[in-house]
């Protein structure tokens, strides 16, 4: 009698050590386990907030994406993981496609259509500007823009601003890219004029007086700001900055190129690699080998002139 209840004691011992090896199995799939391994791997405070997506097809042979989350207060930062199938090994980086400009991805989801603009249409090097108009940091970039870049480059660069209010850090910020909005729907020129004014005056702004003292920048923006008429086109400016991942302000992008902070002499020295570089590749900005159609912007009068021919 005692061989099969040994026997039976054996294969359920088996069953258990099985199941165990199962559970302690260790994977960058495990949600759980993956924040475990991050908030060790980062050194992530105990308050922080993780949150882990769901595993995504990638672009790179054998692995798949998972983006990594991490909260601190309002401020947020994502890491893109690659993890390999088995799910035992993670890689943080990029990836790159030789065979392609290396900004590709970024490059497919800007969409400058309706935005306001400097510069050259059909220029060489395209720059995306996503700002705050409640940042400190936008306030020292846009001086500096508007200081440099169209001097230096009169006929190399178009720029394009888009706006990217954090609302959870400035509380005005929204609000401003509203009456923004309206400014350059009643007189695109205008919007510069405007972009400097408020930076200028960034200090001396509130939620309170916004209204009135922007005032003098149109004559229906008080009524364009009351009835909310911009409201979806700033949430379609929002949207644009999350297709390329925004994760703070000001970040612009050089021909696809993300920089999160420049000084001049950066910046300067990335545009100018960049003329040199597509004198060759012919894979960046409005001057790529491609048409250029002009877009009509609803509520504004009908651009003049024939669509721009790449040669």
């Amino acid at each position: 009698m005692r061989k099969p209840f040994f026997s039976s004691l054996v294969a359920a011992l088996v069953l258990v050590a099985a199941g165990m090896a199962q559970t302690d199995k260790k994977s960058a799939f495990d949600k759980a386990y993956l924040e475990v391994y991050v908030r060790h791997l980062w050194v992530l405070q105990a308050t922080d907030t993780v949150t882990v997506s769901d595993p995504k097809a990638s672009d790179v042979p054998g692995m798949q994406e998972v983006r990594v989350k991490v909260a601190r207060g309002p401020q947020s930062l994502e890491e893109l993981l690659y993890v390999t199938k088995d799910g035992s090994r993670i890689l943080q980086g990029n990836a790159f496609d030789v065979t392609n400009n290396p900004f590709k991805k970024d490059l497919d989801k800007l969409q400058t259509a309706f935005q306001p603009s400097l510069g050259t249409a059909g220029a060489t090097v395209v720059l995306v500007l996503f700002s705050d108009f409640q940042c400190p940091y936008c306030k020292v970039e846009a001086q500096m823009l508007r200081q440099n870049l169209i001097s230096a480059y009169p006929k190399d660069v178009h720029l394009y601003f888009v706006d990217y209010p954090l609302e959870q850090l400035h509380p005005w910020a929204r609000a401003a890219a509203n009456a923004g909005r309206c400014v350059f729907h009643q007189d695109p020129a205008s919007f510069w004029e405007y972009y400097d004014w408020v930076y200028a005056h960034q200090e001396t702004i509130t939620v309170d007086n916004l209204k009135q003292i922007v005032d003098i920048w149109a004559k229906a923006l008080g009524t364009c700001m009351d009835n909310k008429e911009a409201d979806k086109e700033v949430d379609a400016e929002i949207a644009k900055g999350k297709a390329v991942d925004i994760a703070g302000t000001p970040t612009i992008f050089v021909n696809g190129r993300r920089i999160t902070s420049a000084e001049w002499p950066n910046l300067k020295a990335t545009i100018d690699n960049e003329i040199e570089y597509q004198k060759v590749a012919k894979n960046a900005g409005e001057d790529c080998g491609c048409q250029v159609k002009t877009l009509e912007v609803p509520g504004l009068p009908a651009a003049s002139g024939s669509p721009i021919i790449k040669k």
